[in-house]
């Protein structure tokens, strides 16, 4: 309501109101108008993420049904013990992983007729090592040899391969990291698809194995599921054309094709490069049936962030495509900015479908990875872990694309492109 002041221009002050009033309006009407704009924009996101979501969900079906059907295949075509070869199983150690003594041993108890295990470390007094003679004493009859190579290469684990490369007595070496538990039919089903001279490289998937609190599960549920949905995936669309780094297994001549270890000194996803540089140069990468366990040690979110961090940074690096892709696999992020997009609307209803799409999502993923392809157990106890697995693993994708450091071992690492940049001591940390 506008009052006339009582002046000369009284009827000029009157009509200065007027205008400034409306032109208030106009820009009210403005921002509401922008702010539904966005919100529509938001809601219109998280539909399509909804839908590329559901669109995974199929895909990492089909490859489910794909990878049981290999699996049958491999596992009528392992030979006798005659026709098994004997290979060397190499073992890079660093510290006190959690459960090494576990892990060790189980490489100890293969039913696998002829096999020898090299185990490498950066230094002689690595505590690892003690560990490691503690448990070979009891399997006199395996044999076992340690070798000390220091780190002259950019990625000391690939020095360690190349040396007991280079010392293993045996044509097909099976390399494995030491936060590995494997059962006993390991080698007998990992070793056979080598047998055909076009396969240059096997690989396997892996269940998360946690061993210590909340923050450590979170990372072992992702490598059950979201990891293992990955791969299955890519292994339906394009192949095996990489490795992972838990367990890799060549021929020596397929390795040689690719100049050796030493073409991988400075990658720091070797796992993944070997494995590309070997289907590149014409072999067949096959994915094993077998599934290992993987053991997760992070006791705080901070150790959890970074490990989760060099992942997917170098999968950035590695698969920019696929990585820069994978944004869209997501059901969560998608699900809740939808129920948040749709109730500022006043479609709280519409908001709540989205988001239960997305959790129903999750859950059917959870059960048809976790249990059905990697045995999980912890899947079928509680398979709420994963939905909020969801959204941590969209977080770091997002933080992937930061210029971030991250810690790996004792070490500090920068990358540049899918190489190892810059390698420091842990005294030099800021």
């Amino acid at each position: 309501m506008y009052s006339v002041s009582c002046c000369s221009d009284g009827q000029q002050v009157y009509s200065h109101r007027l205008i400034d009033g409306a032109a208030d309006d106009g820009s009210i009407e403005d921002n509401a108008n922008l702010m539904w704009l966005i919100l529509y924009s938001v809601l219109g996101v998280a539909v399509i993420g909804t839908l590329s979501s559901a669109v995974f969900l199929g895909l990492a079906a089909v490859g489910v049904i794909r990878f049981h059907a290999d699996a049958r295949r491999q596992l009528h075509s392992v030979p006798d013990d005659a026709h098994l070869p004997p290979v060397s199983v190499l073992k890079p150690v660093h510290g006190l992983e959690a459960q090494l003594k576990e892990n060790i041993e189980s490489f100890f108890r293969q039913d696998y007729p002829d096999y020898e295990i090299l185990f490498a470390a950066d230094e002689a007094n690595d505590p690892a090592l003690e560990v490691v003679r503690e448990v070979s004493t009891r399997y006199p009859h395996i044999r076992t040899r340690i070798l000390v190579t220091g780190t002259p290469w950019p990625n000391p684990v690939v020095y360690a391969f190349h040396c007991m490369a280079e010392a293993a007595a045996h044509e097909i070496l099976v390399t494995t990291d030491s936060d590995v538990e494997v059962d006993a039919r390991y080698l007998r089903e990992i070793v056979p698809p080598l047998l055909d001279p076009q396969v240059g490289m096997v690989t396997c998937v892996y269940r998360g194995k946690n061993a210590a609190g909340f923050f450590s599960g979170l990372t072992a549920v992702g490598m059950s599921v979201e990891m293992t949905a990955g791969v299955l995936v890519a292994n339906l669309l394009e192949g095996m054309k990489f490795g992972l780094g838990p367990t890799t297994v060549v021929r020596k001549d397929s390795l040689a094709s690719i100049g050796g270890y030493t073409a991988l000194r400075d990658y720091i996803a070797y796992d993944f490069a070997i494995g590309n540089l070997i289907a590149k140069a014409g072999y067949r990468v096959v994915l094993s049936r077998h599934v290992i366990d993987h053991v997760v040690n992070q006791k705080s979110f901070r150790h959890m962030w970074q490990n989760q961090l060099r992942w997917a940074q170098t999968t950035r690096y590695s698969r920019p495509k696929g990585h820069f892709g994978s944004g869209l696999i997501f059901a969560m992020p998608y699900g809740l900015l939808g129920f948040v997009a749709a109730g500022l609307l006043g479609h709280w209803g519409i908001g709540a479908i989205l988001l239960g799409i997305a959790v129903l999502n999750r859950l059917a993923e959870a059960w048809l990875i976790g249990w059905t392809v990697v045995r999980d157990r912890k899947i079928r106890r509680a398979p709420w872990l994963y939905p909020l697995r969801d959204v941590l693993g969209f977080a770091v994708w997002f933080a992937s694309y930061l210029k971030l450091r991250y810690v790996w071992r004792d070490s500090r690492f920068e990358l540049k492109g899918t190489r190892i940049a810059l390698r420091q001591s842990s005294s030099d940390r800021s």
